[in-house]
């Protein structure tokens, strides 16, 4: 995957270099340091993949998105300090939306979610299809209690609103005044309290693990230790930190 980073901060590009050195079978193809930088550099690059920072002088990384006229057009992800630009972000089909510092973890689980993303892009409604296909033959596996995992979300985006089935949701991380939903293709934005979401979830395969966390225990690839803290690994690579006061049960549900 061809990359190009844009960001008004040299330090913050030297560190998306330093971090996008350890993911495999991505090449860092060009850095932009505003907004019409990046559209000149979009145009003759032609990348599979934009890490645009939202806040930048002049030219702002949403106004930036909306006027990239090329095709293919290019996955984007958008990075930023300040929260509160973020459903605006979505609302131009971004693949997801990083909190500033970026975390290693998140970095590479967003340049996967792009990844999968444009290999679906060629089959027209097939990265909705995959979601709504993985949350049936979840919800319909042994041992699911029917109707519990039939809600979902509604999420706002560019045109309208988009339901997101609970059983596509890998795991959920909080964001200032919103949360994250995060499915294999896609993260999705929703202004809650994890305190009205743990309430919501109560009876689903989704639980709290950490204040700023909930994850699906199915998703869980690795337990690692080191001394008293705990982080689950899943399936995609995020990592989730584990609060001591959710450990007991979540190892009673892991089966540890």
């Amino acid at each position: 995957m061809r990359v190009l980073i844009v960001d008004d901060e040299p330090l913050a590009l030297d560190r998306l270099e330093v971090l996008f050195g350890d993911i495999p079978e991505v090449e860092l193809i060009g850095r932009a340091a505003d907004g019409q930088e990046a559209v000149e550099a979009v145009a003759r690059l032609l990348p599979d993949l934009v890490l645009l920072d939202v806040e930048m002088p002049g030219r702002n990384g949403l106004r930036t998105a909306h006027e990239l006229n090329v095709e293919p057009r290019p996955e984007l992800i958008f990075v930023t300090a300040h929260e509160h630009y973020a459903p605006d972000a979505f609302e131009v089909d971004a693949a997801d939306y990083l909190l500033k510092p970026v975390r290693f973890d998140r970095l590479r689980q967003a340049v996967e979610r792009a990844r999968r993303r444009r290999a679906l892009r060629d089959q027209a409604g097939r990265v909705d299809a995959l979601e709504t296909e993985m949350a049936q033959m979840r919800a319909n596996a042994p041992g699911v209690e029917p109707g519990l995992e039939d809600d979902g979300f509604w999420v706002p985006e560019r045109h309208g609103q988009r339901r997101v089935p609970l059983d596509a949701i890998s795991w959920i991380e909080a964001a200032k005044d919103y949360v994250l939903l995060h499915t294999p293709t896609r993260s999705h934005m929703v202004r809650t309290t994890m305190g009205a979401l743990e309430e919501r979830l109560t009876g689903t395969r989704l639980m709290r693990v950490h204040r700023s966390a909930i994850v699906r225990p199915d998703r869980v690839a690795e337990v690692r230790r080191q001394g008293r803290n705990v982080t689950l690994v899943l399936e995609d690579g995020a990592q989730v930190q584990v609060g001591p006061n959710y450990l007991k049960r979540l190892e009673q549900v892991l089966g540890l």
